[in-house]
């Protein structure tokens, strides 16, 4: 059942409200006035039932969601920080203070989960057309990054150890007695394998090869002995545990993680990082207000020029435009893609100077959304995925989207708004030639 957010006209006896005590030109306070509210409301009301206990209003769980991104939090942090900031408890809807936490921190993916990819896209949408209607039709730079999961660093040895352990969990749930656990041999073989000593080259690949023997030793003994209930409950574990044993390094589609079976492995030329393991993120970035127009997610390491026609289809789905141009890097080999125009570096051939003064202008304006792509990942929360699966993926992807141009909105509000006091100082020392007080 849907829960009912606290009623902000509301006089409290023993208590004042948040809004009369409250410094109204704080960011977030100028930022809970403009987002619309109701449109939340009316978007998730299909996600709740008209029976039972109600749940949390929706204006408390958005507004935990948008603050989580903004100021890159935990699920559980953000509570902490909620309870002891004012501030927070305005933007999500609270009339008076509160003490105790709003919510259960496992609630908020319980609440990714039930709006899902549709309902972050709202949120995405409400970022964007905040920044006004004439940010729409402007150009737009496309280019792709990696959201790199929250992972180790993967290697055989690493995966056949884990694979060990989980084996042995089985069996023991299963309650099959295996004939040999193999517990300390594994751990006595995993300190081989990781010896930084020159001299035991090939003692450590003599004990990562064994590793991966036990491994699929296991394996294949817990296929014999599980009961036809207890393998059928474990076919899918045991699949993969024999597909990570049998991959080499030349296979395609393998297997970085057991938990994350999506992660793929990204290479993007960087001297201090050749390879990142996640998923490939492509952003359009209007060229002029350097809004995130779109924020796409993709399963594996497509091609670049397979990710323009679904970045430009996101951003025609939350905005209604389309861009008259999209500036792409070198490795777009389309020119048009639904009645946009896709322009990537070339030698200029056959153009006039006014023309390719032009193209060297939008190119230029096109190098502003690497630093835009930088602040999403270090400051948004994209930097690291700490959310399961490939929905994770794309919900947080759009999230740290959205939170950007949430920070850029705040940003350029107080920007004007200090603007508009100096400018004021100004006048009063120009008509009464005395300093205004501060306020």
């Amino acid at each position: 059942m849907k829960g009912k957010s606290p009623n902000p006209e509301q006089s409290h006896l023993y208590q004042a409200n948040l809004s009369n005590l409250l410094n109204p030109r704080h960011e977030l306070c100028l930022l809970a006035n403009k987002i619309d509210w109701e449109a939340f409301e009316t978007e998730f009301a299909s996600f709740y039932s008209t029976k039972g206990c109600p749940a949390k209003p929706i204006r408390l769980m958005v507004g935990l969601l948008i603050l989580k991104q903004i100021y890159n939090l935990g699920d559980e942090t953000v509570m902490k920080e909620w309870v002891s900031n004012p501030y927070y408890q305005l933007f999500c809807g609270e009339v008076v203070f509160q003490w105790e936490f709003p919510c259960d921190p496992s609630d908020l993916v319980h609440f990714r989960h039930r709006i899902g990819v549709a309902g972050v896209e709202k949120i995405l949408a409400v970022s964007i057309l905040l920044h006004g209607d004439k940010i729409l039709s402007e150009d737009v730079s496309i280019d792709t990054t990696v959201q790199e999961k929250n992972i180790t660093y993967p290697t055989d040895t690493k995966l056949a150890v884990r694979i060990i352990k989980q084996c042995r969990q089985i069996a023991e749930k299963e309650e099959v007695e295996v004939r040999q656990s193999y517990q300390f041999v594994a751990k006595e073989l995993l300190k081989k394998a990781n010896s930084k000593s020159k001299k035991q080259a090939k003692e450590k690949k003599k004990a990562r090869k064994k590793l991966k023997t036990i491994a699929g030793r296991l394996v294949r003994e817990l296929r014999r002995k599980l009961s036809a209930e207890g393998l059928a409950k474990n076919e899918e574990k045991l699949l993969i545990y024999e597909k990570v044993l049998a991959q080499k390094k030349s296979d395609k589609d393998k297997i970085y993680s057991l938990h994350e079976l999506a992660v793929a492995c990204i290479a993007k030329g960087k001297e201090h990082k050749k390879y990142e393991f996640g998923s490939k993120v492509a952003f359009a970035v209007g060229q002029k207000s350097n809004v995130i127009k779109a924020a796409v997610s993709f399963k594996g390491n497509p091609n670049d020029n397979q990710t323009v026609e679904k970045t430009l289809e996101q951003q025609e789905k939350l905005t209604g435009v389309r861009p008259p141009k999209a500036y792409v890097d070198r490795g777009i080999k389309s020119q048009e893609i639904g009645g946009t125009q896709i322009i990537a570096p070339s030698n200029g051939n056959g153009k006039t100077a006014n023309e390719k003064a032009k193209l060297r202008k939008g190119f230029r304006r096109r190098a502003g959304i690497e630093p835009v792509i930088g602040h999403v990942k270090s400051d948004c929360g994209m930097d690291r995925n700490y959310l399961k699966g490939e929905i994770g993926d794309q919900i947080n992807a759009r999230l740290a989207a959205s939170a950007f141009n949430f920070r850029s909105w705040m940003r350029k509000e107080i920007e004007s708004l200090i603007f508009v006091w100096k400018y004021l100082q100004w006048l009063w020392l120009m008509v009464c030639q005395k300093p205004i007080e501060t306020v």
